[in-house]
Protein backbone atom coordinates (compact mmCIF):
# COMPACT_ATOMS: atom_id res chain seq x y z
CA UNK A 1 0.00 0.00 0.00
CA UNK A 2 0.93 3.40 -0.85
CA UNK A 3 2.54 5.83 1.76
CA UNK A 4 0.12 8.98 1.56
CA UNK A 5 1.59 12.50 1.89
CA UNK A 6 0.10 14.54 4.56
CA UNK A 7 -0.41 17.05 2.77
CA UNK A 8 -2.97 14.75 1.02
CA UNK A 9 -4.38 13.94 3.91
CA UNK A 10 -7.92 15.14 5.82
CA UNK A 11 -8.37 16.07 9.72
CA UNK A 12 -9.01 12.88 10.69
CA UNK A 13 -6.57 11.16 8.66
CA UNK A 14 -3.87 12.88 10.31
CA UNK A 15 -5.16 12.00 13.60
CA UNK A 16 -5.86 8.25 13.06
CA UNK A 17 -2.08 8.03 11.61
CA UNK A 18 -0.89 9.75 14.94
CA UNK A 19 -3.42 6.92 17.08
CA UNK A 20 -0.99 4.07 15.37
CA UNK A 21 1.84 5.42 18.06
CA UNK A 22 0.17 7.76 20.52
CA UNK A 23 -2.79 6.87 23.13
CA UNK A 24 -5.02 9.27 24.05
CA UNK A 25 -4.58 13.35 23.86
CA UNK A 26 -6.99 13.57 21.25
CA UNK A 27 -7.69 17.31 21.70
CA UNK A 28 -4.10 17.74 20.95
CA UNK A 29 -3.88 15.55 17.69
CA UNK A 30 -7.04 17.04 16.20
CA UNK A 31 -6.01 20.67 16.61
CA UNK A 32 -2.14 19.72 15.25
CA UNK A 33 -4.09 17.75 12.42
CA UNK A 34 -6.40 21.07 11.63
CA UNK A 35 -3.16 23.56 11.97
CA UNK A 36 -2.04 21.14 9.37
CA UNK A 37 -4.36 20.95 7.12
CA UNK A 38 -5.47 24.63 6.93
CA UNK A 39 -1.99 25.38 5.29
CA UNK A 40 -3.30 23.27 2.56
CA UNK A 41 -6.33 25.18 2.27
CA UNK A 42 -4.37 28.70 2.56
CA UNK A 43 -2.58 27.50 -1.11
CA UNK A 44 -5.89 27.16 -2.54
CA UNK A 45 -7.14 30.38 -1.91
CA UNK A 46 -6.65 33.24 -4.38
CA UNK A 47 -3.77 35.73 -3.86
CA UNK A 48 -5.84 38.69 -2.86
CA UNK A 49 -7.23 36.49 0.73
CA UNK A 50 -3.95 33.63 0.48
CA UNK A 51 -1.62 37.02 1.62
CA UNK A 52 -3.90 37.71 4.85
CA UNK A 53 -4.09 34.14 5.75
CA UNK A 54 -1.35 33.22 8.45
CA UNK A 55 -0.89 30.02 10.50
CA UNK A 56 -2.42 30.07 13.83
CA UNK A 57 0.86 28.62 15.88
CA UNK A 58 -0.06 25.99 18.75
CA UNK A 59 1.86 25.85 22.43
CA UNK A 60 1.33 22.09 23.28
CA UNK A 61 1.29 21.99 28.11
CA UNK A 62 1.83 18.65 29.65
CA UNK A 63 4.21 16.58 31.54
CA UNK A 64 6.97 15.16 30.45
CA UNK A 65 6.10 11.58 28.78
CA UNK A 66 2.49 12.17 27.44
CA UNK A 67 3.40 12.52 23.79
CA UNK A 68 4.27 15.95 23.26
CA UNK A 69 7.65 15.41 21.65
CA UNK A 70 6.09 11.79 19.68
CA UNK A 71 3.24 14.37 18.35
CA UNK A 72 6.06 16.18 16.34
CA UNK A 73 8.34 12.82 15.71
CA UNK A 74 5.29 11.30 14.09
CA UNK A 75 4.06 14.13 12.18
CA UNK A 76 7.38 14.61 10.61
CA UNK A 77 7.53 11.27 9.22
CA UNK A 78 4.07 11.83 7.96
CA UNK A 79 4.90 15.04 6.35
CA UNK A 80 5.89 15.86 2.91
CA UNK A 81 6.77 19.48 4.25
CA UNK A 82 9.99 20.81 5.50
CA UNK A 83 9.96 20.02 9.10
CA UNK A 84 12.64 20.22 11.89
CA UNK A 85 12.54 19.77 15.71
CA UNK A 86 14.83 22.02 17.87
CA UNK A 87 15.82 22.36 21.86
CA UNK A 88 15.00 26.37 22.95
CA UNK A 89 17.43 25.51 25.52
CA UNK A 90 20.02 25.39 22.65
CA UNK A 91 19.93 28.73 21.14
CA UNK A 92 21.64 32.18 23.16
CA UNK A 93 20.73 35.68 22.90
CA UNK A 94 22.77 37.25 20.31
CA UNK A 95 25.88 38.60 21.39
CA UNK A 96 26.83 35.23 23.50
CA UNK A 97 28.35 32.57 22.01
CA UNK A 98 26.61 29.59 20.80
CA UNK A 99 23.73 29.37 18.14
CA UNK A 100 21.72 32.22 17.21
CA UNK A 101 17.86 31.19 16.85
CA UNK A 102 17.87 32.52 12.90
CA UNK A 103 19.99 29.01 12.58
CA UNK A 104 16.29 27.49 13.26
CA UNK A 105 15.49 28.65 9.67
CA UNK A 106 18.73 27.82 7.83
CA UNK A 107 18.40 23.91 9.42
CA UNK A 108 14.62 23.78 7.88
CA UNK A 109 16.19 24.95 4.60
CA UNK A 110 18.68 22.43 4.33
CA UNK A 111 15.81 19.69 5.31
CA UNK A 112 13.98 20.79 2.29
CA UNK A 113 16.69 20.85 0.24
CA UNK A 114 17.21 17.35 1.17
CA UNK A 115 13.41 16.67 0.70
CA UNK A 116 13.11 18.26 -3.24
CA UNK A 117 16.55 16.03 -3.87
CA UNK A 118 15.14 12.85 -2.38
CA UNK A 119 12.40 13.11 -4.39
CA UNK A 120 14.01 14.64 -8.26
CA UNK A 121 16.56 11.12 -7.00
CA UNK A 122 13.06 8.43 -6.86
CA UNK A 123 12.08 9.97 -10.14
CA UNK A 124 15.81 9.34 -12.06
CA UNK A 125 16.68 6.86 -9.55
CA UNK A 126 17.39 4.25 -12.49
CA UNK A 127 19.34 6.52 -14.63
CA UNK A 128 21.48 7.66 -11.33
CA UNK A 129 21.66 3.92 -10.17
CA UNK A 130 23.22 3.32 -13.62
CA UNK A 131 25.92 5.78 -14.00
CA UNK A 132 26.91 4.61 -10.62
CA UNK A 133 27.32 0.93 -10.76
CA UNK A 134 29.13 1.83 -14.22
CA UNK A 135 31.79 3.91 -12.31
CA UNK A 136 32.21 1.20 -10.33
CA UNK A 137 32.78 -1.54 -12.55
CA UNK A 138 35.46 1.08 -13.69
CA UNK A 139 36.73 0.74 -10.65
CA UNK A 140 36.93 -3.14 -10.62
CA UNK A 141 38.52 -2.96 -14.54
CA UNK A 142 40.60 -0.45 -14.77
CA UNK A 143 41.71 -1.56 -18.11
CA UNK A 144 38.89 -1.64 -19.40
CA UNK A 145 38.34 1.88 -18.80
CA UNK A 146 41.48 3.09 -19.82
CA UNK A 147 40.79 1.85 -23.59
CA UNK A 148 37.42 3.21 -23.94
CA UNK A 149 33.73 1.67 -23.89
CA UNK A 150 34.10 1.30 -27.77
CA UNK A 151 37.39 -0.46 -27.63
CA UNK A 152 36.54 -3.36 -25.27
CA UNK A 153 37.11 -6.65 -26.64
CA UNK A 154 33.81 -9.34 -26.12
CA UNK A 155 36.16 -11.35 -23.42
CA UNK A 156 36.46 -7.90 -21.26
CA UNK A 157 32.71 -7.17 -22.15
CA UNK A 158 31.68 -11.15 -20.75
CA UNK A 159 34.19 -10.23 -17.50
CA UNK A 160 32.11 -6.89 -17.22
CA UNK A 161 28.65 -8.45 -17.34
CA UNK A 162 29.42 -11.08 -14.74
CA UNK A 163 30.99 -8.51 -12.61
CA UNK A 164 27.52 -6.50 -12.72
CA UNK A 165 25.86 -9.72 -11.71
CA UNK A 166 28.35 -9.66 -8.95
CA UNK A 167 28.63 -6.39 -7.83
CA UNK A 168 24.38 -6.52 -7.17
CA UNK A 169 24.83 -9.50 -5.36
CA UNK A 170 27.01 -7.77 -3.03
CA UNK A 171 29.84 -9.75 -3.41
CA UNK A 172 32.34 -6.97 -4.02
CA UNK A 173 31.17 -5.04 -1.14
CA UNK A 174 34.68 -5.49 0.91
CA UNK A 175 36.48 -5.28 -1.63
CA UNK A 176 38.70 -1.90 -1.48
CA UNK A 177 39.17 0.20 -4.57
CA UNK A 178 40.97 3.51 -5.01
CA UNK A 179 38.62 6.32 -5.68
CA UNK A 180 39.19 9.83 -6.79
CA UNK A 181 36.93 12.36 -4.31
CA UNK A 182 36.04 15.38 -5.24
CA UNK A 183 36.31 18.17 -2.69
CA UNK A 184 32.98 19.59 -1.42
CA UNK A 185 31.77 22.88 -2.97
CA UNK A 186 28.55 24.43 -1.38
CA UNK A 187 26.79 27.24 -2.68
CA UNK A 188 27.37 30.59 -2.10
CA UNK A 189 25.51 32.80 0.85
CA UNK A 190 23.45 35.81 0.07
CA UNK A 191 22.35 38.70 1.76
CA UNK A 192 23.39 42.02 3.24
CA UNK A 193 24.09 41.77 6.89
CA UNK A 194 25.07 38.10 7.17
CA UNK A 195 25.31 36.54 10.85
CA UNK A 196 28.08 34.85 12.95
CA UNK A 197 27.52 31.97 11.66
CA UNK A 198 26.83 33.00 8.15
CA UNK A 199 29.72 34.75 8.34
CA UNK A 200 31.99 31.58 9.65
CA UNK A 201 30.63 29.36 6.61
CA UNK A 202 31.56 32.49 4.11
CA UNK A 203 34.92 32.15 5.70
CA UNK A 204 35.11 28.31 4.86
CA UNK A 205 34.10 28.79 1.18
CA UNK A 206 36.41 31.75 0.64
CA UNK A 207 39.65 29.75 1.98
CA UNK A 208 38.10 26.50 0.10
CA UNK A 209 38.35 28.70 -3.14
CA UNK A 210 42.02 30.43 -2.29
CA UNK A 211 42.88 26.71 -2.48
CA UNK A 212 42.13 25.86 -5.33
CA UNK A 213 43.63 28.30 -6.93
CA UNK A 214 47.14 27.32 -5.62
CA UNK A 215 46.36 23.71 -6.45
CA UNK A 216 46.04 22.98 -2.66
CA UNK A 217 42.30 21.52 -3.26
CA UNK A 218 43.12 18.74 -5.99
CA UNK A 219 40.91 15.48 -6.33
CA UNK A 220 42.11 13.46 -3.34
CA UNK A 221 42.44 9.43 -4.23
CA UNK A 222 42.06 7.26 -1.20
CA UNK A 223 41.25 3.60 -0.62
CA UNK A 224 37.78 3.05 0.06
CA UNK A 225 35.52 -0.43 -0.33
CA UNK A 226 33.22 -0.89 -2.77
CA UNK A 227 30.10 -0.67 -0.30
CA UNK A 228 31.55 3.29 0.62
CA UNK A 229 32.49 3.78 -3.07
CA UNK A 230 28.80 3.50 -3.89
CA UNK A 231 27.84 5.90 -1.19
CA UNK A 232 30.44 8.64 -2.68
CA UNK A 233 29.52 7.86 -6.36
CA UNK A 234 25.71 8.53 -6.12
CA UNK A 235 26.28 11.58 -3.96
CA UNK A 236 28.42 12.94 -6.40
CA UNK A 237 25.61 12.18 -9.08
CA UNK A 238 23.02 13.36 -7.06
CA UNK A 239 24.77 16.48 -6.57
CA UNK A 240 24.72 16.88 -10.33
CA UNK A 241 21.56 16.20 -10.91
CA UNK A 242 20.57 18.81 -8.39
CA UNK A 243 23.28 21.77 -8.46
CA UNK A 244 20.97 24.01 -10.22
CA UNK A 245 18.66 27.03 -9.66
CA UNK A 246 15.64 25.08 -9.53
CA UNK A 247 15.95 22.97 -7.38
CA UNK A 248 16.90 25.89 -4.50
CA UNK A 249 13.76 27.46 -5.84
CA UNK A 250 11.80 24.61 -5.40
CA UNK A 251 13.16 24.19 -1.25
CA UNK A 252 12.81 27.80 -1.24
CA UNK A 253 9.40 28.07 -1.89
CA UNK A 254 8.39 24.84 0.32
CA UNK A 255 10.15 26.24 3.63
CA UNK A 256 8.16 29.81 3.01
CA UNK A 257 4.83 27.77 2.08
CA UNK A 258 4.77 24.75 3.95
CA UNK A 259 8.00 24.90 7.03
CA UNK A 260 6.95 23.04 10.41
CA UNK A 261 9.26 24.18 12.87
CA UNK A 262 8.67 22.88 16.37
CA UNK A 263 10.10 24.21 19.45
CA UNK A 264 10.29 21.86 22.04
CA UNK A 265 11.49 23.11 25.93
CA UNK A 266 9.87 26.55 25.79
CA UNK A 267 9.40 26.46 29.08
CA UNK A 268 12.76 26.29 29.95
CA UNK A 269 13.53 30.11 28.56
CA UNK A 270 10.56 31.37 30.59
CA UNK A 271 12.07 33.61 33.30
CA UNK A 272 10.55 33.90 36.57
CA UNK A 273 9.92 37.30 37.13
CA UNK A 274 13.47 37.46 38.65
CA UNK A 275 16.19 39.78 37.36
CA UNK A 276 19.36 37.61 37.80
CA UNK A 277 21.86 36.75 35.00
CA UNK A 278 20.04 33.85 34.04
CA UNK A 279 16.78 35.09 33.65
CA UNK A 280 17.86 37.88 31.98
CA UNK A 281 19.38 35.66 28.72
CA UNK A 282 16.47 33.82 28.81
CA UNK A 283 14.21 36.39 28.17
CA UNK A 284 16.75 37.69 25.34
CA UNK A 285 16.28 34.33 23.68
CA UNK A 286 12.78 35.06 23.88
CA UNK A 287 13.31 38.13 22.22
CA UNK A 288 15.23 36.86 19.53
CA UNK A 289 12.48 34.02 18.71
CA UNK A 290 9.76 36.72 18.59
CA UNK A 291 10.79 38.06 14.95
CA UNK A 292 10.82 34.62 13.68
CA UNK A 293 7.87 33.75 14.68
CA UNK A 294 6.10 36.74 13.72
CA UNK A 295 7.75 36.76 9.97
CA UNK A 296 11.51 38.48 9.15
CA UNK A 297 13.57 37.73 6.53
CA UNK A 298 16.24 35.10 6.95
CA UNK A 299 20.04 35.41 5.49
CA UNK A 300 20.88 31.57 4.23
CA UNK A 301 23.41 31.01 1.93
CA UNK A 302 20.50 29.65 0.15
CA UNK A 303 19.08 33.11 -0.23
CA UNK A 304 16.71 35.11 1.79
CA UNK A 305 14.10 32.92 3.69
CA UNK A 306 10.56 34.93 4.70
CA UNK A 307 8.93 33.17 7.70
CA UNK A 308 6.13 34.60 7.40
CA UNK A 309 4.28 31.38 6.78
CA UNK A 310 6.03 28.98 8.52
CA UNK A 311 3.86 27.07 11.57
CA UNK A 312 5.56 26.79 14.32
CA UNK A 313 4.16 24.12 17.61
CA UNK A 314 6.15 25.20 21.02
CA UNK A 315 5.84 22.36 23.84
CA UNK A 316 6.52 22.63 27.73
CA UNK A 317 5.67 20.90 30.54
CA UNK A 318 5.94 24.49 32.16
CA UNK A 319 5.93 22.47 35.58
CA UNK A 320 8.01 25.25 37.23
CA UNK A 321 6.57 28.40 35.10
CA UNK A 322 3.55 29.13 33.22
CA UNK A 323 2.94 29.89 29.48
CA UNK A 324 2.18 33.80 30.68
CA UNK A 325 5.97 33.95 32.14
CA UNK A 326 6.88 34.11 28.21
CA UNK A 327 6.93 38.07 27.01
CA UNK A 328 3.62 39.08 26.28
CA UNK A 329 4.32 39.38 22.59
CA UNK A 330 5.43 35.84 22.13
CA UNK A 331 1.91 34.66 24.34
CA UNK A 332 0.28 36.61 21.51
CA UNK A 333 2.50 34.79 18.20
CA UNK A 334 1.09 31.28 20.04
CA UNK A 335 -2.94 31.97 20.00
CA UNK A 336 -3.81 28.16 20.06
CA UNK A 337 -2.72 26.29 22.98
CA UNK A 338 -3.79 22.70 24.38
CA UNK A 339 -3.11 21.09 27.39
CA UNK A 340 -2.26 17.14 27.34
CA UNK A 341 -3.33 15.08 29.89
CA UNK A 342 -1.54 13.00 32.73
CA UNK A 343 -1.75 9.22 31.74
CA UNK A 344 -3.38 6.92 34.13
CA UNK A 345 -3.47 3.41 34.39
CA UNK A 346 -5.91 2.57 31.57
CA UNK A 347 -3.30 4.79 29.46
CA UNK A 348 -0.48 2.93 30.51
CA UNK A 349 -2.28 -0.29 29.93
CA UNK A 350 -3.49 0.80 26.06
CA UNK A 351 0.35 2.00 25.27
CA UNK A 352 2.06 -1.36 26.67
CA UNK A 353 0.00 -3.54 23.62
CA UNK A 354 -2.45 -0.78 20.76
CA UNK A 355 0.59 1.32 19.28
CA UNK A 356 2.26 -0.24 16.18
CA UNK A 357 5.62 -0.08 18.27
CA UNK A 358 3.92 -1.07 21.67
CA UNK A 359 6.80 -1.75 24.59
CA UNK A 360 5.06 -5.40 24.32
CA UNK A 361 5.70 -6.11 21.11
CA UNK A 362 9.48 -4.80 21.09
CA UNK A 363 10.18 -7.22 24.43
CA UNK A 364 8.80 -10.05 22.60
CA UNK A 365 10.90 -9.46 19.18
CA UNK A 366 13.66 -8.76 21.38
CA UNK A 367 13.75 -12.50 23.30
CA UNK A 368 12.67 -14.32 20.25
CA UNK A 369 16.33 -13.41 18.99
CA UNK A 370 17.46 -15.64 21.58
CA UNK A 371 14.85 -18.58 20.36
CA UNK A 372 12.79 -17.34 24.31
CA UNK A 373 8.92 -16.58 23.22
CA UNK A 374 7.54 -14.16 26.25
CA UNK A 375 4.11 -14.26 26.94
CA UNK A 376 2.06 -11.71 29.09
CA UNK A 377 -0.88 -12.65 30.67
CA UNK A 378 -3.75 -9.70 30.94
CA UNK A 379 -3.96 -9.13 34.80
CA UNK A 380 0.31 -9.14 34.90
CA UNK A 381 -0.05 -6.14 32.09
CA UNK A 382 -2.80 -4.48 34.26
CA UNK A 383 -0.35 -4.83 37.17
CA UNK A 384 2.18 -3.22 35.14
CA UNK A 385 -0.09 -0.25 34.66
CA UNK A 386 -0.78 0.05 37.93
CA UNK A 387 2.46 -0.26 39.20
CA UNK A 388 3.79 2.90 36.51
CA UNK A 389 0.68 5.12 37.95
CA UNK A 390 1.49 4.33 41.05
CA UNK A 391 5.16 5.31 40.98
CA UNK A 392 4.72 8.44 38.96
CA UNK A 393 2.25 9.31 41.85
CA UNK A 394 5.11 9.16 44.83
CA UNK A 395 7.95 10.22 42.50
CA UNK A 396 8.54 12.45 40.01
CA UNK A 397 5.69 12.49 37.43
CA UNK A 398 7.60 11.26 33.74
CA UNK A 399 4.56 9.55 31.84
CA UNK A 400 4.92 7.03 29.98
CA UNK A 401 8.92 6.91 30.44
CA UNK A 402 8.30 4.97 33.58
CA UNK A 403 6.81 1.97 31.41
CA UNK A 404 10.56 1.85 30.60
CA UNK A 405 12.22 1.73 33.82
CA UNK A 406 9.25 -0.72 35.06
CA UNK A 407 9.75 -3.37 32.42
CA UNK A 408 13.65 -3.40 32.51
CA UNK A 409 13.20 -4.05 36.05
CA UNK A 410 10.61 -6.78 35.51
CA UNK A 411 12.61 -8.56 32.70
CA UNK A 412 16.10 -7.70 33.74
CA UNK A 413 16.33 -11.80 35.13
CA UNK A 414 14.93 -13.29 32.02
CA UNK A 415 17.21 -11.09 29.59
CA UNK A 416 20.05 -12.08 31.67
CA UNK A 417 19.41 -15.44 31.49
CA UNK A 418 17.97 -15.79 27.95
CA UNK A 419 20.71 -18.51 26.80
CA UNK A 420 19.52 -20.67 29.59
CA UNK A 421 16.10 -20.32 28.28
CA UNK A 422 16.11 -21.61 24.72
CA UNK A 423 13.11 -23.12 23.08
CA UNK A 424 11.23 -22.44 26.39
CA UNK A 425 8.02 -19.83 26.65
CA UNK A 426 8.29 -17.64 29.79
CA UNK A 427 4.62 -16.63 31.02
CA UNK A 428 4.81 -12.96 32.53
CA UNK A 429 1.81 -13.37 35.34
CA UNK A 430 0.31 -10.83 38.27
CA UNK A 431 2.16 -13.05 40.56
CA UNK A 432 5.87 -12.80 39.18
CA UNK A 433 5.02 -9.17 38.71
CA UNK A 434 4.49 -8.54 42.37
CA UNK A 435 7.34 -10.89 43.31
CA UNK A 436 9.42 -8.32 41.71
CA UNK A 437 8.17 -5.36 41.79
CA UNK A 438 5.55 -5.37 44.61
CA UNK A 439 8.53 -4.62 47.58
CA UNK A 440 9.74 -1.98 45.72
CA UNK A 441 6.73 0.20 45.33
CA UNK A 442 5.90 -0.64 49.12
CA UNK A 443 9.33 0.78 50.24
CA UNK A 444 9.30 4.81 49.11
CA UNK A 445 12.39 4.74 49.26
CA UNK A 446 13.53 2.07 47.09
CA UNK A 447 11.02 3.78 44.59
CA UNK A 448 12.54 6.73 44.40
CA UNK A 449 16.14 4.96 43.91
CA UNK A 450 14.83 2.03 41.35
CA UNK A 451 11.71 3.23 39.41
Amino acid sequence: MEKRKLDDMMPREIVAALDQYIIGQEEAKKMIAVAIRNRVRRKALPEDIKSEVTPKNIIMIGPTGVGKTEIARRIARLASAPFIKVEATKYTEVGYVGRDVESMVRDLMASSLNLVKEELYKTREGEVDHKVEEKLLDLLLPEADKKGKNEISEDVQKTREKFKDMLRRGVFDDKEVEIEQKPQLRISGVGVFPSQEMQADELNNMMSNIGSMFGQNRNQRKKVTIKRAREIIREEELEKLTNNDNVVEEAKKRTEEMGIIFIDEIDKICSKGSHNTQDVSREGVQRDILPIVEGTKVSTKWGVIDTTNILFIAAGAFSMSKPSDLIPELQGRFPLRVELKDLTADDFYRILQEPSNAMVKQYKALLETENVKLEFSDDALKRISALAEEANKRTDNIGARRLHTVMERLLEDISFNADLKRGETVTITKEFVDERLGGIIEDQDLTRYIL
